[in-house]
């Protein structure tokens, strides 16, 4: 927000210097981005001169040759070649004589120009540096003393401030609402600009201009003010609001349109003004568009509306996207006679949601999706008509036509001045409390007598709807008393003595750690995706349970549940950059669901790209099933899930986005966690823009099977005697997969050698598979799998009479199930 210091001394005395009146917007609570002199700097041998002649340059088509009085003190009558357009005669212009030297250190000296010669050089704006454009010269008043040095013809420019308002404080978005808080802080009174207007028409009714308002769509607009007026004459504005319009970076138009940006920036109140001869069928309506209506905004753009939009319409068509922006067709231009002034409140996340839509902002919308003061609607358009009635003429001849009503408004806040001391935590008076909340109009209107002291009722404003606890009253207070006033103070507090960080954190760094030393490299994504890639990617249901209410942009309307897509993005990124980077990984939080709820999980995902096109000297061995699964393994672990005692199921068509014989998946979201790895889908990795093989992993834990697993590991005893290893091939149905018959024969195993199956005191240790078998010597349909157990004692050194014992009983029992049989 910029803030015009001239403009601001309308409303509230000012007379602090530039550096106390930073610090004073600093202690407010409030960032000074920038401060902006329009002064004219000191310049010497720069003065007033007037063209007395001009005539065309003989060797050069846009110049011409100029006679300038300067004044007899710097020589009377000088000769200048000028370029600008408007070097008319009866002009008085600055001249910048030989010797002086004006911003950026230009140098001005007797000089010929394609051979006439030029005695000095005539000003535009942007050359005395005080911004504007070259197109012409700086015209100045033609009551100007000629001769008089430029810094004291001209008037002492004005400072702007650039303030960064914090979204909670709208009403911080106009100069009266700074004003308001400079008076707390400078113990001032606010002085409001009178409004003469008290909503009476001068005039005999006019219904053929304006004959009535309805709104249709109350919940989003619930107050609506209109008022015609007619007689009207567009013109330039006056030269005092054009100065404080440009101050503040706005191109002043015309009277009528300036007028409403002026209220806008005086109070808050972003207002419309409608060309009364436009609006067909003399009434205005405010109700939502229709599906894929279409307005061509000021802009010059086509816009394609929807039902949830709001707009401002006549009996045929729409004409002003609500709170945002005119449409071309409305609004006033040079022949305009008749207006209609709109003043309304329209619902902040109404605003909102169409300006994402659209993509469409404004100083409007920025002003509206954040809040306007809702009781401030009327008077800031009674003071819009008497500007209008001042600069342009006119008679108003309508009633004031309000549909709705104000927004119901009664806000009070208990506080006790103990309770406002022991949080700011030093003594403070009550008086000085009293003092920093009335100076901020938050009046106390009762006192009374409670246990805990005195409480005042206090009210508040309906501009302030920040404010709506105790806490917040004790954050007015100290900003007005100052916090650099509050004093020094020891300060105590319990230490963390052998304390966790958080279970999340630490998973996170544990990963984050380990890729990173795997030359992964990280990157962030949005949490939101389009439904559309859900449906293709995940799965129909994730795409119904995971959707927004109310999504912003349609690319950005669901929960991710996983986070490989946005890793692609970042992937398809760097390929189409031309960056070599292939291995990434990502940290966050993805949603899944889970008994008919969406459950927050904290996840870890990550890709590696093969593409056998790069050209390389030294190419690295191409990363397979099991490199991602090896990666997988480390990742879960740190979750405190050994994902080899998990069961892997191949990826089938249920899981989408998966290559089919290339891919796994660990756990169910019924078990607090699960796992997806392999290749991704080639041909779906094809059609996304990604080039090469691209193998990829997705972990997704809950934050409270994390919690669980964050416990510290226990040391165990590893036995001291060597193991005992037998081998055993199982024939098996081809289709069956090898981790389900490991499964199988790990549970005989180890019933095998309980101690209540055979007397054993010791244990199978490990069962793998080393050998894959198909072809010639098995039945059709069958795959030999040879597998080797370990056993081992914690004890002793095994015999081989008890291992031979318990080898024997293993290949019975895994014979006595049927599916499998021992290969001879």
């Amino acid at each position: 927000m910029k803030i015009s210091l001239n403009w601001l001394k309308q409303y509230v005395r000012v007379y602090s210097s530039i550096e106390e009146l930073q610090r004073a917007v600093t202690f407010l609570g409030f960032e000074v981005e920038g401060v902006e002199s329009t002064a004219l700097p000191p310049l010497t041998n720069v003065v007033v001169g007037e063209i007395q002649t001009r005539a065309k340059h003989p060797n050069a088509d846009k110049l011409s040759v100029c006679t300038v009085d300067v004044g007899a003190a710097h020589g009377g009558v000088r000769t200048i070649v000028c370029g600008a357009p408007n070097c008319d005669p009866g002009n008085r212009v600055v001249v910048a004589l030989p010797g002086a030297v004006l911003p950026g250190d230009f140098k001005i000296k007797q000089s010929k120009i394609r051979g006439q010669q030029s005695d000095g050089m005539m000003c535009a704006t942007d050359e005395l540096g005080l911004g504007g454009d070259h197109a012409g010269l700086l015209i100045l008043d033609p009551a100007a003393v000629i001769g008089l040095p430029i810094n004291e013809a001209l008037p002492g420019g004005d400072t702007i401030l650039d303030i960064e308002v914090t979204p909670n404080r709208p009403d911080v978005l106009n100069h009266i609402g700074f004003a308001r808080e400079l008076a707390a802080w400078l113990k001032y009174d606010v002085r409001f600009p009178e409004i003469k207007f008290r909503g009476k028409p001068d005039g005999a009714p006019r219904p053929d201009l304006l004959a009535g308002i309805r709104v249709d769509a109350a919940e989003d607009c619930p107050l609506y003010v209109g008022i015609a007026v007619t007689g009207v004459k567009v013109g330039p504005s006056p030269a005092w609001m054009q100065e404080r319009l440009k101050a503040v970076g706005l191109r002043p138009i015309n009277n009528l349109v300036d007028v409403g940006n002026y209220v806008m920036l005086e109070l808050g109140q972003p207002l419309h003004v409608f060309d009364a001869k436009k609006i067909r069928g003399r009434q205005i309506i405010v109700r939502r568009a229709a599906d894929n209506e279409k307005l061509v905004t000021l802009d010059g753009k086509e816009r394609t509306l929807n039902g949830r939009m709001l707009v401002i319409a006549d009996a045929e068509r729409p004409l002003v996207v609500a709170g945002i922006m005119g449409g071309a067709d409305a609004g006033v231009d040079d022949t305009t006679t008749d207006i209609v002034l709109e003043s309304a409140y329209f619902r902040p996340s109404s605003i909102r949601w169409t300006s994402r839509r659209l993509g469409l902002s404004s100083d409007s919308a920025y002003r509206f999706e954040r809040g306007v003061d809702p009781h401030g609607t009327v008077e800031a358009a009674y003071r819009a008509l008497d500007l209008i009635l001042e600069t342009a003429g006119g008679t108003v001849v309508s009633p004031v036509f309000k549909v709705g009503r104000d927004r119901p408004w009664s806000r009070e806040i208990k506080v006790t001045p103990n309770y406002i001391r022991a949080k700011i935590g030093f003594d403070i008076t009550d008086d000085e409390m009293r003092d920093a909340l009335i100076g901020l109009n938050l009046r106390i209107t009762a006192e009374h007598d409670t246990p805990k002291g005195i409480e005042w009722t206090v009210r508040i404003p309906s501009y302030r709807s920040d404010l709506d606890r105790p806490i917040d009253l004790v954050e007015e207070v100290l900003r007005i008393y100052g916090t650099d006033r509050v004093p020094p103070a020891t300060c105590a507090g319990p230490a963390l003595i052998d304390g966790d960080d958080d279970p999340i954190v630490l998973f996170n760094r544990k990963v984050t750690d380990h890729l990173v030393g795997q030359d992964f490299h990280e990157v962030v994504n949005y949490t939101l995706r389009a439904r559309s890639e859900l449906a293709t990617w995940v799965s129909d249901a994730s795409a119904e349970e995971l959707g927004l209410s109310n999504p912003f942009v349609d690319d950005q309307s669901h929960l991710r549940p996983t986070l490989v897509l946005g890793i692609l993005d970042s992937l398809k990124l760097n390929q189409s950059r031309g960056v070599a980077v292939s291995r990434l990984f990502e940290t966050g939080r993805v949603f899944m669901e889970l008994s008919g709820t969406v459950q927050e999980c904290v996840g870890v995902g990550f890709v590696l790209c093969h593409n056998p096109q790069d050209r390389v000297w030294l190419a690295r061995p191409a990363p397979d099933f099991y490199t991602v699964k090896h990666q997988m393994g480390i990742l879960a672990a740190a979750a405190g899930i050994d994902l080899g005692r998990a069961e892997l199921v191949p990826v089938r068509g249920a899981f989408w986005g998966w290559q089919e014989g290339h891919s796994a998946a660990a756990g169910e979201m019924k078990d607090g966690w699960t796992a997806r790895f392999g290749l991704l889908n080639l041909a779906m990795v094809r059609a996304a823009g990604v080039e090469g093989q691209v193998w990829a992993g997705m972990f997704a834990i809950l934050p409270g099977k994390l919690a669980a697993a964050g416990a510290h590991p226990r040391y165990q005893n590893f036995s001291l005697f060597p193991a005992a290893l037998r081998d055993i091939a199982l024939v098996a149905a081809a289709a069956r997969p090898a981790g389900e018959v490991r499964a199988q024969l790990l549970t005989v195993a180890r019933a095998a050698t309980s101690a209540t199956a055979t007397g054993a005191t010791f244990s199978v240790e490990a069962v793998e598979l080393f050998d894959l078998y198909t072809g010639a010597g098995l039945p059709e349909g069958k795959k030999s799998l040879a597998f080797s157990l370990s056993f081992r004692s914690a004890e002793r050194t095994l015999t081989d009479d008890e291992v031979n014992a318990a080898f024997v009983k293993i290949q019975q029992d895994i014979a006595a199930d049927g599916t499998l049989s021992v290969r001879a």
